[in-house]
């Protein structure tokens, strides 16, 4: 007997019969209510109506000609349906549709026009999460980090925060976007696949596919590691969509350190991020180059208010005026990292990160920066959890 429960959402009849019989056909879902309007407010019959089949997924349709309509009913439906899985069927060719999507609750992004296979493989991923003890149904979050100049620190950054998330909460992963990926180095790890093998499979990715192209540090902080070679890594917008589509759905915490990567690609996961990060000296040079890091990435669209200033190596700088620099750059200073340059450099060197070289001064900064940015998270169960295969 089917397994999920499934509403369907879609204003072209053809289409939305289409959907019907694709879900029928995966034979581990049904569809138990049809829906030809979208909801335009909270008390919308139709979402009431929706609300008495109790469907564990909902799937809405984005028609190229109704992608507002579309979204802000996937936002009113996440909302009075907080439990039921998102899911859509929209096009791949547009990755702000695609963050969008994200970003109002979705799930699933599900290229249009589907497949049964398509629907299958994506109520599998979901019935497998569904099953793994401990794993909660919420969407895990992005911060990025960014270099304001190069040399600023912003890898020691995002390797050490990744390693704090993952001793206060676990279901950690660090995702290595710069050209030159040196996150493996920093932790001692030997990675065989990199961000690219997974990117080039993402039309066969799942949990444990994906798992097979991380490696993992003693602590339990999985790495998916960068280039090995200086070579640019130019996937497509979608591309990263979809790859952050799925790791948010596995772990609670993704950091990833961009370095001092700015193109498309990053552009598009700070706009998936819940904090940018801006690593920079409290020079001019470095917090010049700030401001333009910042100007840059906030360009596609992407709220001004995520990011933040991270003030490495900080120490008193007479003239420093900390109001008139927030700004200049429109970022606030959200944390200063005391200067030990000396236990830095030895960190890399010996492949032990700070976070694990005892109690020092700029560990406790570190493990401070990721409690405050997990503060509100109070749900979340302080369990470890792995990935496992999905079927």
């Amino acid at each position: 007997m089917p397994e999920l429960a499934v509403a369907v959402f879609a204003t072209d009849n053809d289409q939305r019969a289409v959907l019907q019989v694709l879900v029928d056909g995966t034979s581990v879902a049904r569809t138990v209510c049809s829906n030809p309007t979208l909801p335009l407010a909270a008390n919308d019959p139709v979402i009431r109506k929706t609300q008495a089949f109790a469907p564990d997924v909902i799937l809405v349709d984005i028609a190229s000609d109704g992608v507002t309509s579309a979204l802000r009913a996937v936002e009113l439906l996440h909302q009075e349906l907080p439990d039921t899985a998102m899911f859509v069927v929209g096009p791949m060719t547009q990755p702000q549709l695609i963050i969008s999507a994200m970003r109002a609750g979705v799930r699933e992004y599900i290229e249009r026009p589907t497949t049964t296979t398509d629907l299958l493989e994506a109520f599998v991923r979901l019935t497998a999460t569904r099953r793994k003890p401990g794993r909660e149904t919420s969407r895990g979050k992005v911060f990025t980090v960014v270099n304001a100049k190069g040399g600023s620190g912003g890898t020691t950054v995002a390797v050490n925060l990744a390693l704090a998330l993952q001793s206060l909460h676990h279901s950690t992963a660090l995702i290595d976007l710069a050209p030159l990926g040196h996150c493996a180095l920093h932790l001692n790890l030997k990675p065989t696949f990199t961000l690219s093998d997974a990117v080039t499979n993402l039309h066969r990715l799942d949990a444990s596919l994906l798992d097979s192209f991380m490696v993992r540090h003693d602590h339990g902080l999985q790495l998916l590691a960068g280039a090995v070679t200086p070579t640019v890594i130019e996937p497509s917008a979608s591309d990263f969509a979809r790859l952050f589509d799925t790791m948010v759905g596995l772990f609670h915490y993704i950091v990833v350190d961009a370095s001092s990567r700015l193109d498309s690609a990053t552009r598009l996961v700070c706009n998936l991020s819940e904090k940018i990060l801006l690593v920079a000296h409290a020079d001019v040079a470095s917090l010049w180059g700030a401001g333009r890091v910042a100007q840059y990435l906030g360009e596609s669209g992407g709220s001004r208010e995520r990011f933040a200033l991270v003030l490495n190596r900080y120490r008193k700088v007479a003239g420093f005026n900390e109001a008139e620099t927030e700004a200049a750059i429109g970022a606030p200073v959200l944390w200063r990292i005391p200067n030990q340059y000396f236990a830095v450099s030895t960190a890399i060197d010996r492949g032990v990160p700070l976070m694990h070289q005892g109690t020092t001064e700029i560990a406790r900064s570190i493990s401070g920066l990721a409690e405050y940015l997990t503060k509100d998270d109070l749900e979340l169960k302080r369990t470890a959890w792995s990935l496992f295969k999905t079927v």
